[in-house]
Order: C-alpha cells, then structure tokens, then sequence
C-alpha cells in the first residue's frame, strides 16, 4: 500500500494554491468569454431592432397611404414579430410584451376588414411605436433597460393598445367612419398647402412650445410626437417639409435629448420652414446639423478585438487617466462615477487577480 510521507505532502501541497489560482482564473476567463458574446447578441439584437423600428416608423407616419399596399403592412406585422421574438429570446419581457401588442394590432389590420384609418389610429400606433423606442433607447444605455423602468412603461402604455384595438375594431364594423374630411386640409393632395400655411404652422408650434414647458415625461413626448404627425400632414407632399418634421420628431422620441436643447432648436428650425413654404422656396428647406445629430440614435461601440484574459479592461483605463484618493469609501465613489458596469466588473477581477499574485 502506498503511503505518502510528511515530506512528499509537503511537496505536493505547494503546488495547490496554484493550482486553485489556475482553475479559479480559468473560470473568470470563460465568464468573460460568456459575458462578451452576449454583449454581442445584445448589439446585434438593438441594431436589427432599429431596423424595424423605422419600418414602423416610416409606414406609420403616413398609415392611409400605407394601407393601399398590403405587402408594407405585412412588412410592419414582421418588423413587430422580430422583435418580440428577439425580446423574448434575450429575457427582455418589457420590449417583448411592447412588442407583442405592436403585432397584435397589425394583425387586425392586416388580417381584418379594416379598409380605411384614420387619425385616431395613427396617433394611437405612434405612441406604441414611440414607448417601443423608448425602452430600446434605455437598453442601449450606459446603465441598460432596468426592470422596474421596463415595467412602468409598459403599464403606461397599455392602455393606449387597449384603446387601438377596440377603436381598430370599431373602424372593422363601421361604427366609427375614418374621417376623411378632417384630413383633406392637412393633407393637401398635389403638393399643394394651405393658403395661411405659415399660421397654421404657428399655431401648432405654440402647442408644441406649451408641450415642451411640462414635465419631460414618456406622455408629454407622445404629446410632442402628436403635434409632429399634424405638421408632417399639413406639409402635404412636400417632401423637403416632411423630411424636416420626420428629423424633428427623431429628435423628440430619443429619451437622451432634454427639452431644454430641443425646444428652441425645433421651434425655430420649423418656424422658418414654415415661412419658407408659404414663400414657395420649399427646395431649400434642409435640417440643420445640430438637429441631425439630435435625431440620430447613437451607435453601440464596435466589438473590441480578441484581447489577453489578465488585462482586458487596459483599453478603457489608458483612455481616461483617473487620480485617485487616499480614503478608500473615496476611491469608491470615484470609480462608480468613472466607470460604466462592465469596465468596473473587469477592474474587480483584475483587482481579485493582482492580491492573490500578491499572496
């Protein structure tokens, strides 16, 4: 029988810490692998999510128009579906449920008898479309979709689906006649706009001004997203107007843009447009820099190349030089304010790592 001696033990068991640091450091070096490649399905996810988001975007914005050709309908049924899907594959349950009753509602219209929509229908569609993007937004951010965030827009918006669905149903029997009267002053046909354009234009800017002296708040954008879709119609078929609206209301929708900054920029941008149609100089209506860069969403950082497992948070610290305190609470704080989660759980490891090197 073979017996291993005080000596031998002492030998072996040498080696054992290593060995425990070994396997302990393999198994932060496959969390991290984990971690990255579901970072990646999460960009990957968000971008084919933008996609669609501007499918329903672009066929909401003018849905009478768009309710001529069932393909585009169908294609904003798939753009819902690919999303709840995604969604629900990633445990997103606010953007899945969102989602979810975005396609519920364009299967009414596109497996329904619902021939004509009106206002009413868009604006209600508009406001899903707007709290889909919303929370789309928030997971894009640096401190990503928290559940309870999630939850709360999602019982805000509810209602608004409810509302869509009963009304949808209303337009499917005939209850409610979509009102095509209303509409023929807002939506001039062959390009032509009303005669007072610019007043009317004013008119609905200063809704829009008392809009944006509320509370910023998911309602008040809607309200704001409401008002844009009256301008977009009123411009008729000028497309240098719509264009300008459709970036204003970009703008609007994106949770990061404070009132403060895009008040006055949109106010003024379309007051001049405004002018510029009643003119007839509609060609030279273009949104200007500041506003593109408001409406565009911002994009997530390009995957990092395959780095070494022991530094792979050394790109963010060479990038931003931080002197830190003496009192270690201060420390604390200072890094939490610095770095965004995933930069701070790479740090943790590498602090784990070095006082065990250490030992």
């Amino acid at each position: 029988m073979f017996c291993m001696g005080a000596s031998d033990f002492w030998q072996e068991s040498r080696f054992l810490p290593r060995r425990g640091c070994f396997l302990e450091g393999a198994q932060i070096v496959r969390r991290t692998v984990v971690s990255d490649q579901q970072d990646r399905i999460m960009r990957l996810f968000i971008e084919e999510a933008k996609e669609h988001l501007d499918t329903l975007e672009n066929g909401l914005v003018d849905l009478k128009s768009t309710m001529k050709d069932p393909e585009s309908v169908q294609e904003m049924f798939r753009a819902a579906h690919s999303v709840k899907g995604g969604a629900a594959m990633l445990g997103l349950d606010s953007i899945k449920t969102t989602a979810h009753r975005l396609e519920d509602c364009f299967k009414v219209l596109k497996d329904g008898p619902v021939k004509q929509v009106d206002q009413t229908a868009e604006s209600l569609f508009l406001k899903g479309v707007d709290t889909l993007k919303d929370l789309l937004g928030r997971l894009e951010g640096p401190f990503g979709l928290r559940n309870e965030e999630g939850e709360k827009l999602v019982q805000q918006v509810m209602p608004v689906f409810a509302q869509l669905e009963t009304h949808l149903n209303k337009l499917a029997s005939g209850k409610v006649q979509a009102a095509a009267g209303s509409s023929t002053r807002a939506a001039p046909t062959a390009g032509a706009v009303p005669a007072n354009f610019a007043v009317e234009v004013m008119t609905l800017l200063k809704e829009m001004l008392q809009v944006f002296k509320q509370k910023e708040s998911a309602a008040s954008r809607s309200e704001l997203t409401d008002v844009c879709v009256r301008l977009y119609k009123l411009g008729g078929k000028i497309e240098t107007w719509q264009n300008l609206v459709k970036t204003a209301r970009a703008a609007i929708v994106n949770p990061k843009n404070s009132y403060k900054v895009l008040a006055p920029l949109i106010i003024k941008e379309l007051k001049e447009a405004g002018d510029l149609v009643q003119v007839g100089k509609v060609k030279t209506i273009v949104p200007s820099k500041n506003l593109l860069l408001l409406a565009a969403s911002p994009k997530p950082a390009a995957p990092a190349a395959p780095a070494a497992p022991a530094a792979p948070a050394a790109p963010a610290a060479a990038s931003k030089q931080v002197a830190l305190p003496a009192e270690p609470k201060a420390v604390v704080k200072l890094l939490l304010k610095t770095f965004n989660k995933k930069q701070l759980s790479e740090i943790a490891k590498l602090l784990v790592n070095a006082i065990k090197s250490s030992n």
